[in-house]
């Protein structure tokens, strides 16, 4: 079956299912809440030094790449995307366990380690299920809404950590994290097995067997449409993922101590703008198509970069850092969904989430040394600047190369086809039609 072949078959799912699933999204955001900047904190506190700080945030990160499509392939192929997803949630509330409890340079990598792995696999686990649960018409909507539960989910985990770190000390912020594991399981268990489509939730709408067929593995990478959306995600993690920490770097020397408060408010301000634009972004997604909306999201980064050349007001650092929101919303909620539509009837759905993930990741882990490369040269108005020109890049590829993947609608795909059809007629055919109508519309007349 080629790739990108479509053919629509989506129900509505009950409802149980998808509240437990907007509480998934929330619980598990809120559990890799303490994955985030906490852990460069907690080592740092006990005396780690900022090059072991490094080589464990490498060694997940470099993980985590090299899982993603390992990842995809079985999320595809397994049957219970529920299972995978509690077995990778409790493995990251073990390797939470062991950043709090233990500070030897073992247990550290093999919680990074653990972390990497299982971080790989949530995210494109959540979108199977999403897409299994909903079917493809729905989609758009749905992950518009698991992209806001998660960015609330995170933002009040991140005030509420930030306060147990000030009261009681940093330990006590991964036990709590992996203590999130407990309401995370009980939602995970209120979506109920049978409402998750297992054929919709690997891209083979009409199948609901074990193993459905499939398309070759190669077809992905042939698929010129899968292969542009990755690099244009490649871009956009190249010129996006540096950004904050070139800005941070900026204010510490003009602001001093005020600077990490305005960092902070630099992080949550976009979040915020997420938690309110998602489900926007998938009612857009689905009413204009995603092409539109995949430019507004990617031209947000070199805007955004731009703008921090002319100016280092805080005030107005922050304003123009709600842009970040809106790429945020937008390409939460497109990135799974372009590859749902472009693998649709393939049963790749899992497997190219995860070829685009690793592309992504391999932007984002080039970002900060090209960045800080050139900054270390040329200065901090020639790094914005290469931001600004890479997210150029990233737009004008779109709008090169990028075609619309939204799938016709069922009326308009009748249409078309009854066209098409009418088209090939032969002319034998063709003639016998025409005098049918005439036929008709003379006794319509006289009638």
């Amino acid at each position: 079956m080629p790739v990108g072949s479509f053919k629509v078959q989506d129900a509505a799912s009950p409802i149980a299912s998808q509240h437990a699933l907007d509480w998934l999204n929330f619980f598990l955001a809120a559990l890799l809440m303490g994955f985030g900047p906490f852990i460069s904190v907690h080592l740092a506190d006990w005396g780690w030094t900022p090059e072991g700080i490094g080589l464990v945030l490498t060694v997940s990160g470099l993980a985590g790449l090299v899982a993603q499509i390992p990842a995809g392939e079985l999320i595809d192929m397994v049957g219970s995307k529920r299972a995978l997803i509690g077995a990778g949630t409790a493995a990251a509330a073990l390797a939470l366990l062991l950043f709090g409890l233990r500070l030897d340079y073992p247990s550290v990598i093999t919680a990074a380690l653990i972390q990497g792995v299982a971080g790989s696999m949530l995210g494109p686990a959540i979108a199977a299920i999403s897409l299994g649960l909903v079917g493809h018409d729905a989609l758009p909507e749905r992950l518009g809404r698991n992209q806001r539960f998660a960015s609330i989910g995170g933002l009040v985990m991140a005030a509420v950590f930030g306060f147990v770190g000030f009261l009681l000390s940093t330990r006590d912020i991964f036990v709590l994290s992996a203590a999130l594991w407990i309401p995370l399981l009980l939602a995970l268990l209120r979506i109920h097995p049978a409402d998750v489509h297992f054929g919709r939730s690997c891209g083979a709408p009409d199948h609901d067997t074990a193993n459905p067929p499939r398309a070759s593995r190669t077809s992905l990478f042939k698929d010129h449409r899968l292969l542009t959306f990755a690099v244009c995600l490649f871009l956009f993690q190249l010129a996006n993922a540096s950004l904050l920490s070139q800005l941070s770097q900026t204010l510490a020397h003009a602001e001093g101590h005020s600077s990490s408060l305005i960092v902070s408010a630099l992080v949550v301000g976009p979040q915020i703008v997420v938690a309110l634009l998602a489900p926007w972004a998938g009612r857009a997604a689905a009413s204009w198509g995603r092409r539109p909306l995949l430019v507004i999201g990617l031209a947000a980064v070199p805007i955004r970069s731009a703008l921090f050349v002319l100016t280092i007001d805080p005030t107005a650092l922050v304003a123009v850092q709600l842009l970040d929101g809106l790429s945020g919303a937008t390409l939460g909620v497109l990135t799974a969904l372009v590859v749902a539509d472009l693998t649709a009837g393939t049963g790749r759905f899992n497997l190219a989430q995860g070829l685009v993930g690793t592309l992504s990741g391999i932007g984002a882990s080039l970002s900060t040394s090209l960045s800080g490369f050139t900054v270390q040269t040329f200065g901090q108005t020639a790094g914005l600047l290469s931001v600004t020109a890479v997210g150029l890049l990233a737009v004008a590829v779109v709008l090169a190369f990028m075609p619309e993947t939204k799938p016709p609608s069922r009326t308009q795909a009748h249409h078309d086809t009854a066209r098409r059809q009418e088209r090939n007629l032969e002319p034998a055919a063709i003639i016998n039609t025409t005098g049918r109508r005439l036929i008709w519309f003379r006794q319509r007349l006289w009638s």
